[in-house]
């Protein structure tokens, strides 16, 4: 699964840098999104992989710090991409007229430089809190990965402060990007709704029917995980449930791109044809 995963957004980077026709802000949001599923799947799986082959699982302090950080870049930063994507689309089928004069490459540039910062910022504050906090030389994690909340719930200080600045955390990397989401689409929605023609709805709504469809499953898995988790406190049901946003949906994304564009997939026929 994890070489599908790497394989298939590897294969939509390059069918997207090979076709000129896809040098659109729509599908340069979408070849930064498919280099972040790699990097957010790459933290957790190899070492996944590597600790059932040799039997091993232990993981040192310093190497758990790494992985935390990384898997907090990548999560972030995938959530802040899909916002950013929805902004696209919202433009596109909003203003129109007005698409490629807003969503100029200076914008589209800074939009996924602003993206990868802010996430870069949130994975460090995340750092300096766990950072601060006393543990135990030895300590069980009940996961497969340095999950974050697993390590809160780990410590043996006083988390009061660390827990607000978690929560403020969770509201820069969750909260304000699925807001910005329901904005988006919400503003979208009303404007399909407004064109007379079913045919033109269908054509209007099927821009953006992937990058619904990735949300959903991004969003729907990962508040999922969390809300199950809170309600069983059930470590290992968590553990099981956190496979499916870290492996799953990376591993789904370029198949939900490919089989619902036909751009991407004459793009990836023209790609794996030069290559045969």
């Amino acid at each position: 699964m994890y070489l599908v995963t790497v394989l298939g957004n590897l294969l939509i980077v390059l069918a997207i840098s090979s076709d000129s026709h896809l040098h659109t802000p729509m599908y340069f949001f979408l070849s930064h999104l498919s280099l972040a599923d790699i990097g957010f799947t790459s933290t957790t799986v190899p070492k996944m992989i590597w600790d059932t082959h040799t039997h091993s699982r232990v993981i040192s302090y310093g190497g758990c710090l790494t992985q935390m950080s990384f898997f907090m870049l990548f999560g972030c930063l995938d959530s802040l991409l899909l916002t950013v994507m929805a902004y696209d689309r919202f433009v596109a089928i909003c203003h129109p007229l007005q698409y490629l004069v807003i969503m100029n490459p200076q914008l589209c540039g800074l939009l996924v430089f602003v993206s990868f910062f802010i996430s870069l910022l949130v994975s460090q504050m995340h750092n300096s809190v766990v950072l601060q906090l006393t543990y135990f030389k030895d300590v069980k994690i009940s996961h497969f990965f340095c999950e974050p909340s697993q390590l809160l719930t780990l410590a043996c200080s006083d988390t009061l402060t660390n827990n607000i600045v978690m929560y403020f955390v969770g509201a820069i990397s969750g909260f304000h990007p699925i807001s910005g989401i329901f904005f988006s689409y919400y503003k979208i929605i009303s404007s399909i709704l407004r064109v007379p023609s079913s045919g033109g709805k269908y054509k209007a709504f099927s821009t953006c029917g992937s990058h619904l469809s990735v949300v959903c499953l991004f969003y729907g898995t990962s508040l999922g995980v969390y809300l199950s988790s809170a309600a069983s406190h059930s470590s290992k049901k968590e553990a099981v449930a956190s496979v499916v946003y870290t492996v799953f949906t990376p591993m789904l994304n370029p198949f939900i791109y490919s089989l619902r564009n036909r751009d991407i997939k004459r793009a990836m026929q023209r790609l794996l044809s030069k290559t045969i």
